[in-house]
């Protein structure tokens, strides 16, 4: 066997060493972004005064200056500075996501901060969801018994949706995924009764409006629309990501 011939054969056996062991990193990455259950509280909590900035940085200042801010604490969402404007701001947990489909895979990631500012009639009739998923998750309940839980609530106690409910998720700090874009996109989101996407132009060529799988009605009988907002909450410029 000649030297060239020696090292072409050595070379490609090094490039298939190098694929056989990407995929077993991608299946190990796999393995370890996969969230069967909930992890340990502590892993979903904050320093506090971080959190109170994490929080106030999902609106523009002139917003969240005056914004109430809740943080999360371990019997739930406490009230850390009192606001004067109405709306109010936290940091979601990725127990906010859909129970099924898209999204349902990461419910417990630990990882996830989705700092959002509601405005007054977000905060009157889609706060509460948030409220009430979060003592049914700190009172140990599964993902099931959410559910459960929270087709209860709508029945009996969640508050009618407000019209011109909407909030903003404009940090750049936030963390929505364990992907290469973990701050996603800028954006505002549009609370309206379950309807078809295709009223607002959702999801189609070169439309900026988004249908969120977030509610939908399992169980809660909302619909979220996303339109990404351009620009994150201290000004600076967000163009919108392809992926």
């Amino acid at each position: 066997m000649n030297r060239r011939r020696f090292q072409a054969i050595a070379s490609l056996s090094v490039a298939l060493i190098l694929i056989l062991d990407a995929g077993c990193q991608a299946r190990a990455q796999d393995r370890q972004m996969s969230y069967p259950s909930m992890a340990p509280l502590d892993q979903y909590l904050m320093d506090r005064n971080a959190e109170v900035a994490l929080a106030r940085s999902a609106a523009p200042e002139a917003i969240s200056r005056d914004a109430e801010i809740l943080v999360l604490g371990r019997h739930g969402y406490e009230t850390a500075v009192k606001g004067k404007n109405g709306f109010v701001c936290a940091v979601e947990r990725n127990w906010m996501a859909p129970f099924e489909g898209e999204g349902a895979d990461n419910f417990w990631n630990p990882k996830v901060r989705g700092p959002v500012c509601f405005n007054p009639p977000a905060a009157r009739s889609i706060l509460p969801i948030t409220i009430k998923r979060t003592e049914l998750v700190l009172a140990g309940q599964s993902k099931a018994q959410i559910f459960e839980g929270m087709k209860a609530f709508v029945k009996q106690g969640l508050p009618p949706l407000e019209p011109g409910a909407m909030a903003y998720m404009m940090s750049k700090e936030q963390h929505l995924n364990d992907g290469s874009h973990p701050n996603w996109m800028a954006h505002l989101m549009f609370y309206t009764p379950v309807m078809d996407g295709s009223v607002w132009g959702a999801d189609l060529p070169h439309t900026p409006v988004m249908l969120n799988p977030q509610f939908h009605g399992r169980p809660e009988p909302i619909d979220v629309f996303m339109v990404p907002a351009g620009r994150w909450s201290d000004g600076t410029a967000d163009p919108v990501k392809a992926d």
